[in-house]
Order: structure tokens, then sequence, then C-alpha cells
């Protein structure tokens, strides 16, 4: 089981609140949500918003404000 964290990335600094859902997420819930494409998993981002907790409008937004603190292979 997983906690889902939100991340609220800021000029100075990362700030991650802890979110406690009744609810946990399994593991199979979120390997059901990874594909294989080409020999790579990928998830979509609707999902990862999901997962986070915000919209995938939102979690797009902060990757483009922030490229530097996701690896380069985080999306194309």
């Amino acid at each position: 089981m997983f906690e889902v964290a939100i991340c609220d990335l800021k000029e100075r600094g990362i700030q991650i609140q802890m979110v406690r859902k009744s609810s946990q997420i399994s593991i199979p819930e979120i390997e059901a949500k990874i594909f294989l494409i080409r020999k790579g998993k990928v998830m979509l981002d609707s999902d990862l918003a999901e997962l986070y907790g915000v919209t995938s409008k939102r979690l797009n937004e902060q990757v483009r404000r922030n490229l530097d603190r996701f690896p380069k292979d985080f999306m194309f």
C-alpha cells in the first residue's frame, strides 16, 4: 500500500504534503495504469495526476515550469 504525496513546487523549494485517504492505493492498481510501449514503461498523465490528487493540467503545468527537476525521459 502507498500513501500519495501532493507536491507543490515553489521557487524556494519543494513542499510535500502527505495525503491520508481512507482508501489506500494498492500496488496492483498502480501496475494496471502502467503500459509497456516500445519496451518502455509509460503512464498517462491523467493517471499520474489522479495518484497525486491534482488535475492533469496542473501536473503538466508544474512539469513544464520545473523541467530541471525531472529526469529527461519523464515525458515525451
